[in-house]
């Protein structure tokens, strides 16, 4: 009797959460974190938000790191500044919010190691609706040192190689 009930509640309790999940469904596209080198204690995680219905992104967790925290980078008066978005990322339903380096982005702070190109990172996105329900995702990030899919730069675009001997243009006579 006893095993019965507790299979009961269980399913209630996964019933009751697969409800609250699929209410704030977001979709996730293209999601990444960017690879560190020894002694890195910050890196950023990317990707395209769409949400079914309206929420905020209000934060993150990750097992990597001991701050994970919704920023915004910008342009002021020329200066670049980046900054936690106090509040939450507003996700308008069905529309895309991509979070991108230059942008929005997930900021991994007080990072426990580094994290090495192509392996993942798991990360926890947490969201809150209209109401102030919280619901959470869970995520397993590939770890790169530039978004998927986006080919380096050839070595003839390579801005480093203008200051290499014998790449300086010839002096006029």
């Amino acid at each position: 009797m006893k095993l019965t009930s507790l299979i009961l509640a269980t399913a209630l309790a996964l019933a009751s959460f697969a409800a609250a999940a699929q209410g704030t469904a977001v979709v996730v596209d293209n999601a990444w974190a960017r690879a560190t080198v020894k002694g890195q204690m910050a890196t950023g995680a990317f990707m395209t938000l769409t949400a079914k219905e309206g929420v905020k992104l209000v934060g993150g967790a990750s097992p990597v790191a001991g701050v994970t925290q919704v920023h915004e980078m910008k342009m002021d008066d020329g200066i670049m500044k980046m900054a936690e978005v106090k509040g939450g990322l507003d996700l308008p339903a069905g529309k895309a919010g991509a979070l991108k380096p230059g942008g929005y982005h997930i900021m991994l702070m007080d990072l426990k190691q580094p994290l090495m190109k192509d392996s993942s990172v798991p990360l926890t996105l947490i969201f809150k609706d209209a109401k102030g329900v919280e619901s959470k995702l869970e995520l397993k990030l590939p770890v790169a040192a530039t978004a998927p899919g986006v080919m380096a730069a050839p070595a003839a675009m390579d801005h480093s190689m203008h200051n290499m001997p014998g790449n300086q243009p010839a002096a006029k006579q």
